[in-house]
C-alpha cells in the first residue's frame, strides 16, 4: 500500500486533479495556444525556406535582422554567419543572404531564359515616394529600363569628357584648401572634406551649381537632412517588417515621426526649387540636366527629374566620397603601398597641370588601390534584396522558391576567406596578378545587370582626379593612428565612417 501511495505522488498526476477543475474558457484559451504553436510549428517545417542552414530564430522571426540593422553592424555579422553556416543562410523567416560570384550574376545579372529578380518591397518610402519614382525607386523592369536609356545620356564618355572642366573647379578648389587647413597642428578630417567634395561635383553636375561646401568648409543643411534620413533606413525597415512596432512607434513619438515627415517635405521643396531655378535658366552647361533635356520623353515631369537629381547626389557622393576616404586609411597604414601609389604619379605627370583623367585612369597601381579599397571596404555595405519570380529559381546551385527575398551582402562576398586569399590585409597588388586564388567577381561594388550603377565612369574620374592631384602635390600623414577602420565602422544604409584626421605637407619639387 505504501508503494501505492508513493506512486499517486509522482508530480505528472499531481496535475490531474488541477486539470479537472479548468473552466471551459480557460480550457479553450490553453486549447488556442497549443493549436497556433502547433500551427506554428507545422508552417515552420513545411515552410520552402525550411532547408536552408541559419540560427533558429531567424527561422520564425525579424527580429535577429533587424536588431543587426539597428545596431550598424549587420555586414560583419551576415559575414559571421556565412563563416559559419556557408554561402546560403537563412537570415529572416522569408530572407535568404549568399556570398559568391555565382549568387551576385544570378539574382543580379541578366539571365537569359529567366526572369527578371525584381527589387523587393524595401525600396518603396522614402524622399519623393509619393510624387514620383526615380532610377532607383522604380521596381518595374520595364519603367526602369525607359529611365535608364534617357538618363544614360549624361553619363555617356562623350558627356562625362565635357564635364570634367567642371569636375576639376571643385577638385583644384579641393587641393588648394588641404594648403590651408591640412598643414594645422590638429590635421583635416579628411572623411568630412571628401564627402564636401564630392557633394560640391555632383551639386555642380545635377543641379547647375555647386552646393560651396569646399570654399566655405561646412556642410549644406540640405546634405545633412539626407544624410540624417539615410541613418533612419534601418528604422523604415523595422517598420516594414513589423507594422504593430510601426504604429506603436507613431503613438509613442508623435513628435519624431511628424520631424521626419517635415525633413522629407523639406527635402523635396528644396530639390524642385533647385531644379526649378535650373530649368528657368536655358543653358548650354554640359551637366546633368543639359543631357537629360536634350533627350527629353513626354512622360518625363519636373517632379520626377527632381527625384532623379536627389538620388544623383546621393548614390554619387557618399559613395565616392567613402572609397576615398578608406583608399586614404590604408595608404598610411601601409608604407610600401603609399610608396608605390605616390611614385607612379609622380613618375607619370611632369607638371600638376599635366594631370587629367584620360591619363589619370591609366595608372594600373592607383587602379588597383582603388579596387582594393572597394573590395575590402564596399561602399555600399547593404545587401540589395531581390524577389525570387514566381515558380523559384536556381541560385548558385540551390533552387529558391519564388516570393522569396534574396541578396549579396557584399562585406560577406568581400572578406569570405572563401573567395579572396587573406580577406582583410589590404593588398593591391591582387587586382594586378593573374592568380588563381582570389575570385575577383566576388566584388561587385558597382553591382551588375540591368541595375548596374550608371555613374561607373564618373566615380572612377572622380577617383583618379582627387588621388592624382592630392598624391601628387602633398605627402600625408594620419594623425589619429588608433583608429580602426573596420572596427570603428557603422551600417546606416551607407557607412557611418571614423574620422581620420590627416595632416598634409606640400612636397619639394625640384627645378
Amino acid at each position: 500500500m505504501p508503494a501505492v501511495m508513493d506512486a499517486l505522488k509522482d508530480p505528472e498526476l499531481l496535475v490531474l486533479p488541477q486539470l479537472s477543475v479548468l473552466t471551459p474558457k480557460k480550457s479553450l484559451l490553453i486549447g488556442l495556444a497549443l493549436a497556433i504553436i502547433a500551427y506554428r510549428y507545422y508552417r515552420h517545417t513545411q515552410h520552402p525556406l525550411y532547408k536552408f542552414p541559419g540560427p533558429r530564430s531567424a527561422a520564425w522571426s525579424n527580429v535577429l535582422h533587424c536588431y543587426y540593422y539597428i545596431q550598424g553592424r549587420q555586414p560583419f555579422k551576415l559575414l559571421q554567419l556565412h563563416n559559419q553556416y556557408g554561402s546560403v543562410v537563412r537570415t529572416a523567416p522569408n530572407d535568404l543572404s549568399f556570398n559568391t560570384a555565382g549568387a551576385f550574376r544570378d539574382i543580379y545579372n541578366f539571365r537569359p531564359g529567366h526572369e527578371t529578380f525584381i527589387k523587393s518591397d524595401w525600396y518603396d518610402g522614402g524622399v519623393f515616394a509619393d510624387k514620383a519614382h526615380s532610377i532607383v525607386s522604380e521596381r518595374e523592369p520595364g519603367k526602369h529600363g525607359h529611365m535608364r536609356k534617357y538618363l544614360s545620356h549624361a553619363f555617356s564618355d562623350k558627356s562625362l569628357k565635357a564635364q570634367e572642366p567642371l569636375i576639376n573647379e571643385v577638385v583644384n578648389e579641393f587641393v588648394s584648401q588641404l594648403d590651408v587647413h591640412g598643414s594645422k597642428k590638429g590635421g583635416i578630417d579628411i572623411v568630412v572634406w571628401f564627402n564636401l567634395a564630392t557633394f560640391d561635383i555632383i551639386g555642380s553636375l545635377a543641379f547647375g551649381e555647386s552646393f560651396g561646401g569646399v570654399k566655405s568648409g561646412e556642410v549644406h543643411p540640405w546634405i545633412s537632412r539626407i544624410i540624417t534620413a539615410i541613418g533612419q533606413s534601418a528604422l523604415a525597415d523595422a517598420f516594414k517588417r513589423f507594422p504593430a512596432f510601426a504604429t506603436t512607434f507613431k503613438w509613442l513619438f508623435p513628435k519624431a515621426i511628424e520631424k521626419m515627415l517635415e525633413d522629407t517635405a523639406s527635402h523635396e521643396n528644396y530639390t524642385i526649387s533647385l531644379i526649378e531655378k535650373r530649368l528657368g535658366n536655358p543653358s548650354t552647361r554640359p551637366d546633368f540636366l543639359t543631357r537629360m533635356l536634350e533627350n527629353r520623353p513626354e512622360d518625363l515631369t519636373d517632379v520626377q527629374i527632381a527625384a532623379h537629381a536627389s538620388d544623383f547626389v546621393i548614390a554619387g557622393s557618399e559613395t565616392t566620397a567613402t572609397t576615398l576616404s578608406c583608399i586614404v586609411y590604408y595608404l598610411t597604414k601601409n608604407p610600401s603601398v603609399y610608396k608605390k601609389a605616390t611614385q607612379e604619379i609622380r613618375d607619370r605627370f611632369e607638371r600638376f597641370e599635366d594631370i587629367n583623367s584620360t591619363a589619370a585612369l591609366q595608372l594600373k597601381y592607383l587602379h588597383a588601390l582603388a579596387l582594393e579599397a572597394m573590395r575590402i571596404y564596399p561602399p555600399l555595405p547593404l545587401a540589395l534584396p531581390r524577389v525570387v519570380p514566381k515558380g523559384g529559381d536556381t541560385i548558385d546551385g540551390h533552387f529558391v522558391a519564388g516570393g522569396t527575398i534574396v541578396s549579396v551582402n557584399p562585406v560577406a562576398a568581400c572578406l569570405s576567406a572563401k573567395n579572396f586569399d587573406a580577406p582583410l590585409e589590404f593588398r593591391p597588388e591582387r587586382w594586378l596578378e593573374s592568380d588563381l586564388v582570389d575570385d575577383h567577381e566576388a566584388s561587385q561594388p558597382f553591382s551588375m545587370g540591368p541595375r548596374a550603377c550608371l555613374g561607373r565612369n564618373l566615380a572612377w574620374i572622380e577617383l583618379s582626379l582627387l588621388l592624382s592631384k592630392i598624391l601628387w602635390v602633398y605627402d600625408i600623414e594620419l594623425l589619429n593612428t588608433e583608429v580602426d577602420w573596420l572596427g570603428d565602422s557603422r551600417m546606416a544604409m551607407l557607412w557611418k565612417k571614423p574620422n581620420l584626421m590627416i595632416k598634409t605637407t606640400r612636397r619639394q619639387i625640384a627645378s
